[in-house]
């Protein structure tokens, strides 16, 4: 019997976990516990998305985030949880957040790993009741056990992800991750309260036909992506775009497509961040047989130099990535 076909529907993620742990690289156990803090934060935040409408905590929160957005409530909230859910677990020396300008030291020197997350993607569709999520990244940190943090811990390039993943809050809630070996995704059965195997082994089409792009920003792009984008439109490809990133993303890596967020005339560098989004959907992408680039090299390759860094993102099915890639360094060489 093959290995897809041994664990069923219906096998929980603790279990699932448990079964696979010998594939992590450090299989010692602070892996697997870490990735169970991340699930029990996500019902956390699940249960107040579930019932914003009822306490008060829809709307803005007031402020600003570091990236000049203004602040759901929701988004502070959903920060709040999973710091205090990973500072708990004792897994995590430190966490770094789109919410928050500065790196936040959990107080667990002897932590084996570092977070970055965007904590609740979507936020202009939280008050509508559209599908959003939360992102995260996972990383051995490199400085000595023990030790402070160091900048070697948070700056590492997307190819030293030892995990990533992400939850959907949406009809139904979903947590999707990868520790290198393939991607599975996990259904909340609400009566138990427990996440279960529901998409195991996911592959994205090498093909599709949906784009996800903005075109209200159509005035901004460069050349390039308006050539590709009228491509996608003669081969009478869907254009679909929710305006949640995992959304979007999710969409695309079970029906095959792309999402692009280019770079535009107001933001050069894109407007995703490459820390707390690019890399973690990048890795997922491509252990289910996809691809994702900056249009011009691998997204997992770009060395990260700043806490907030931004980064145009072409990603989904190859093929269409490639084809995308094809107009952007045709545009380049034009350029040049």
């Amino acid at each position: 019997m093959s290995e897809k076909l041994s664990l069923p529907i219906g096998t929980t993620l603790s279990r699932f976990i448990r079964e696979r742990q010998e594939q992590f690289t450090y299989a010692s156990g602070e892996l697997s516990q870490l990735l169970r803090d991340i699930s029990v934060a996500a019902k956390v935040v699940n249960r107040e998305v579930n019932r914003a409408g009822l306490t008060n905590i829809l709307g803005k929160h007031g402020a600003q985030n570091v990236q000049g957005e203004e602040q759901q409530k929701l988004d502070v909230i959903a920060n709040n949880l999973f710091i205090k859910s990973l500072s708990n677990g004792g897994e995590v020396c430190a966490i770094i957040s789109e919410e928050d300008e500065n790196i936040t030291d959990t107080q667990n020197p002897h932590g084996k790993y570092v977070i970055a997350m965007d904590p609740l993607d979507g936020s202009s569709n939280i008050d509508v009741n559209v599908s959003i999520g939360t992102i995260f990244s996972i990383y051995r940190r490199q400085s000595p056990v023990g030790s402070p943090v160091q900048e070697s811990d948070i700056f590492q390039k997307g190819t030293e992800q030892v995990g990533a993943g992400y939850t959907l809050y949406g009809s139904s809630t979903m947590l999707v991750y990868t520790t290198g070996h393939g991607v599975n995704g996990f259904t909340l059965e609400p009566s138990l309260g427990e996440f279960l195997l529901s998409h195991p082994d996911m592959k994205i089409p090498t093909k599709g036909k949906i784009f996800s792009i903005n075109e209200g920003s159509a005035v901004d792009f460069g050349q390039a992506v308006k050539n590709y984008v009228s491509d996608c439109k003669k081969n009478k490809f869907k254009g679909r775009y929710i305006g949640s990133l995992v959304a979007d993303f999710h969409r695309n890596l079970l029906k095959g497509g792309i999402y692009v967020y280019p770079s535009t005339k107001s933001a050069p560098n894109g407007k995703l961040r490459l820390l707390y989004e690019c890399n973690a959907l990048a890795f997922i992408a491509e252990q289910a047989g996809g691809k994702s680039s900056n249009g011009i090299q691998r997204t997992l390759e770009i060395e990260p130099t700043e806490l907030h860094q931004r980064c145009p993102l072409y990603i989904g099915s190859k093929e269409m990535v490639e084809r995308a890639e094809s107009f952007i360094m045709a545009g380049e060489n034009v350029e040049k």
